[in-house]
């Protein structure tokens, strides 16, 4: 695999004890004390429901990932130090677990931001004219239909030895769906080979999407049930001048 990191769900377990409290602070106040507790800004990215930004602290050489959403704190979460544009793995907190803990915590092997067009069916009211077969004649009002949304977005994958995850925007998000863990969810039947990576994961009952993701141009491909579709181009998270 390309990258190394680490990285383990859920999200709570994720966040420095020193910052912890912080989870659900203002965006203005969070960052002052993220100041006064030792740690910098060093950048961040803006996704399509939520900005992240990238903290470093040098004494303990660890680098954090805060989610804000609607102007608070969503999460905050260790990375890897070449989130922070360092060297080296970041240095787990004492409450992590180790890569051989159980519990669905894991090391991820391989991270990706992909960006790209999508398409999900959605429930739309539409106004007009129908006939009332009790009435024998054409009556006005609404009534649903299902239509198709289409959109721009990013998703987020992490792949380790024998599972992954995927974090879905929104946009990607129908109504009715399984729920995810903070906005993400766990990947089914990971294959990791040389040229090719395939996975799915579950929305609901009816709609297991596929991923396929070609490891030479980047190109990833999401298909569902219906008109329930991505495709983009990935980066790895660590480099992303390169592919993986």
């Amino acid at each position: 695999m390309a990258s190394a990191g680490l990285l383990v769900a859920p999200a709570s377990a994720q966040t420095p004890p020193d910052i912890k409290d912080l989870l659900g602070a203002r965006a203005a106040g969070g960052e002052t004390q993220m100041q006064a507790r030792g740690y910098t800004n060093v950048g961040g990215q803006t996704g399509d429901d939520r900005v992240w930004t990238y903290w470093w602290n040098p004494s303990t050489r660890t680098c954090v990932t805060v989610a804000t959403v609607q102007g608070r704190y969503d999460s905050i979460t260790v990375s890897p130090a070449p989130d922070c544009q360092r060297q080296g793995a970041a240095t787990p907190p004492p409450s992590a677990p180790t890569q051989t803990a159980q519990s669905g915590d894991h090391w991820f092997d391989l991270g990706l931001i992909c960006f790209g067009e999508g398409k999900k069916p959605v429930a739309a009211t539409q106004y007009g004219y129908s006939w009332d077969y009790d009435k024998g004649r054409y009556v006005y009002g609404n009534h649903t239909e299902l239509t198709t949304q289409d959109f721009d977005a990013s998703v987020t994958i992490q792949i380790w030895d024998g599972g992954g995850r995927i974090r879905l925007p929104n946009k990607l998000i129908p109504p009715i769906h399984s729920r995810g863990d903070q906005g993400w969810w766990e990947l089914d039947d990971v294959v990791a080979g040389r040229d090719t990576i395939t996975a799915g994961y579950r929305l609901n009952g009816l709609n297991k999407p596929k991923i396929v993701i070609d490891r030479r141009s980047g190109r990833i491909s999401i298909r569902g049930t219906s008109d329930y579709a991505f495709s983009g181009s990935c980066d790895t998270v660590d480099n992303p001048q390169r592919r993986f």
